[in-house]
């Protein structure tokens, strides 16, 4: 019943409440490793956006980009696990790739993703999320260090990369902030 409830939240969500703000975002490149931050202020508390971004089930919920996406058990070390397929076209090339590996939570404080390059299309691929309060908003730091095993054109990457985020991100953070909104009424 819950999960109906934060379904049907979700979808009224946007049209009302979607208030999330890029505040800046960063590309570059460096000895083939691509790092991406961001920085968002979100109208959710931080323990709804934590749990959001802990939950890969919910990724493709926001994510134009994520077409699969779930939780996996936990590793011999007790750590969860995550696996998911993701699809980017810029101009004209188009390419699947996937991640997978562990996650390592500090509740309602900060979440860290790192892939298994024996099992996923990165060399490297760390991600975070550290969220704090922010005079009655949350503030989101992002960051993403990856190294593809794909080519992608090293002088035009980190441009045409943040291009691209620029362009979905958007449109991703209020669906984002929509489902931690909705997860927030469905706990009161």
């Amino acid at each position: 019943m819950k999960s109906v409830l934060l379904a049907a939240l979700t979808c009224c969500l946007p049209l009302v409440a979607a208030a999330a703000e890029l505040q800046s975002i960063e590309v570059s490149r460096t000895d083939g490793v691509y790092h991406v931050r961001s920085e968002v202020l979100f109208e959710a508390s931080r323990q709804s956006l934590y749990e959001v971004f802990a939950d890969w089930d919910l990724s493709t919920q926001f994510s134009s980009i994520v077409v699969e996406s779930r939780n996996e058990a936990a590793d011999d070390d007790g750590r969860p696990q995550y696996y998911s397929r993701l699809e980017a076209c810029v101009i004209l090339f188009c390419r699947s790739f996937e991640r997978n590996g562990y996650i390592e939570l500090q509740p309602f404080t900060s979440i860290r993703s790192v892939a298994n390059p024996d099992s996923s299309d990165f060399h490297i691929a760390e991600e975070s999320w550290l969220l704090s309060d922010d005079k009655g908003a949350t503030k989101v730091i992002y960051e993403l260090s990856a190294k593809p095993k794909f080519w992608i054109p090293p002088v035009i990457g980190p441009f045409i990369i943040k291009r691209k985020l620029e362009k979905s991100t958007i449109d991703a953070l209020q669906r984002m902030e929509s489902i931690a909104q909705a997860k927030m009424l469905a706990d009161e």
